[in-house]
């Protein structure tokens, strides 16, 4: 990698603030990563508590890189009447820095109506979808906009949910409407909301709706109150703020990564205050990127957790953890340890035809077989599965049966998802090397990006059996939203996280959540 003499100076686009920042070494940009600059700090703090509400089965992260260029964005459309903390709205495209809305807290087991300030606001041009409730109530969002239910947040798409973890909306699912909770202290907000109590806010489709200008917030306790619901937004990218950043674009091209995360990690968990609960890594972006072939931060952040008695794991594409394998393996004897590895299939023809420049399955496998060989749990997400082409009971027996023979210790089975822009190239490449296949697609897929339901039941059933048959049907830890910081847990979602990619901690440790899809595309 061509980092040497790539520095970034005051003439050559480095952003104006970021020369100020305190512990900036330097900023970088190189043709292997075009349109990103890597701003090298060295961070004081780098062990992340997971915000309350959060489905993911575990309380803390450690991110050695801040700033994403998968980052998610929670958005609404301009137009989206947002309550304010006097009770009136605005519309979202109006909201400013500094305005008091109307969010939510948790007290005495309850999500309460609370006063929360807007941090950030932003827009961008994405695709949307429309969602329908039975009260007639329709609001347009992104595809990764989060909704509270009443079995916890969920995503408004498939896709959504797959790019970042976590669960979906489907029809039948009911809402939470703001005039459902208490809304102590907040003058002139109850009147509001009690003209819409009894409304039945249950959800009766969510329709793709093209492309649109979206705005997204942060807001001082996670989520804002907007059409009646209540909404999820961005708690981490007004960070970005604070180094003189935006809270948009930026975010996803200024990348700023902490030099020094493995010290400062190992400082942070010798501290007596810390309970060494699970740490996780790799849920929404890949810690095994690219760039961690340069800036090796992995091998000191595993060595740091594993001496201080912390239970961690890793969810990774690529097979770069192969290097770091007797680190983890260190850790492993003094604590639970778990890894998760993606594998869609085995035709080396149609790996190299759908998944150019990706480790090949064989290469993947042998990851898989390194991990287990070093006495490390692994489990396989097999995603996506592609109809037609990788579904068949044969070609799934076949990869099951490598995936058990190379040592994994469970596997989930997941359909591909059908997201706007991987449409439309996966149409593209069907219609060159599949054309026969597109009356197929274009009726499992016609209602959006994931496949009818219909599909997925057939799929789940006969997968049930292969799995059983090669021995990784082990329980996992199945899908599902927490509401109020996890006090209800609602394991609804039959897909599971499979055994080997969590680690074994005791069971107050571990909250259900629904596992990322590992795109294939």
């Amino acid at each position: 990698m061509r980092w040497a003499g790539q520095q970034v100076g005051d003439d050559d686009g480095a952003l104006p603030g970021m020369p100020a920042l305190k512990g900036l070494v330097r900023s970088v940009q190189t043709p292997e990563f075009a349109g990103i600059t890597f701003h090298e700090v060295r961070a004081r703090s780098v062990l992340n508590r997971v915000p309350g509400g959060s489905p993911m089965p575990f309380g803390w992260t450690v991110n050695p890189y801040r700033g994403c260029s998968h980052a998610c964005t929670y958005c609404v459309v301009g137009s989206t009447p947002v309550l304010r903390a006097d009770g009136g709205t605005v519309p979202m495209a109006d909201v400013r820095p500094g305005d008091a809305l109307v969010g939510t807290v948790h007290g005495n087991g309850l999500r309460l109506l609370d006063r929360t300030h807007v941090l950030a606001h932003w827009s961008r041009r994405r695709p949307v979808v429309r969602v329908r409730l039975a009260d007639g109530t329709t609001m347009v969002v992104g595809t990764e906009h989060r909704l509270l239910t009443r079995a916890g947040w969920r995503h408004a798409t498939a896709e959504g949910a797959a790019d970042h973890g976590g669960a979906w909306v489907v029809p039948g699912d009911v809402l939470v409407g703001a005039e459902t909770l208490p809304a102590p202290g907040l003058a002139g907000v109850r009147d509001v909301l009690d003209e819409s109590r009894g409304a039945d806010r249950t959800l009766v489709s969510v329709e793709p709706a093209g492309e649109e200008t979206v705005y997204d917030v942060t807001t001082t306790t996670g989520d804002y109150v907007a059409a009646g619901l209540v909404h999820h937004n961005c708690f981490a990218r007004n960070t970005h703020t604070y180094l003189d950043l935006d809270a948009g674009d930026d975010f996803d091209r200024q990348v700023v990564v902490k030099l020094n995360a493995p010290e400062v990690l190992a400082r942070e968990v010798r501290s007596p205050r810390w309970t060494r609960e699970h740490v996780a890594m790799g849920t929404n972006t890949d810690p095994y990127q690219r760039a961690e072939g340069r800036y090796r931060l992995m091998p000191g952040i595993i060595r740091a957790l594993g001496a201080s008695g912390t239970p961690l794991s890793i969810l990774t594409k690529g097979t770069l953890l192969a290097r770091d394998l007797p680190e983890v393996v260190a850790a492993g004897r003094d604590v639970p340890v778990g890894i998760g590895v993606s594998l869609a299939l085995l035709d080396p023809d149609l790996h190299r035809s759908v998944e150019p420049g990706t480790p090949t399955p064989r290469a993947r496998l042998d990851l898989v077989r390194r991990i287990a060989d070093a006495g490390l749990p692994v489990g396989v997400f097999v995603a996506p599965v592609l109809p037609g082409l990788t579904d068949s009971d044969a070609a799934l027996d076949a990869l099951l049966g490598e995936i058990a023979a190379a040592g994994a210790a469970g596997a989930s089975v997941l359909a591909l998802h059908l997201r706007p822009g991987t449409r439309e190239w996966f149409h593209a490449w069907l219609a060159r090397e599949h054309s026969h296949l597109l009356e197929r697609y274009a009726a499992l897929y016609r209602r959006g990006a994931y496949v009818q339901q219909a599909y997925r039941e057939d799929l789940k059933a006969r997968v049930a059996v292969l799995l059983r048959r090669h021995g990784l049907d082990g329980s996992g830890h199945h899908m599902g939203g927490r509401l109020d910081g996890g006090r209800g847990v609602a394991p609804d979602n039959p897909e599971p996280w499979p055994d080997g990619a969590l680690p074994r901690v005791p069971a107050g440790l571990v909250r259900d959540t629904a596992p990322e899809q590992l795109s294939l595309l």
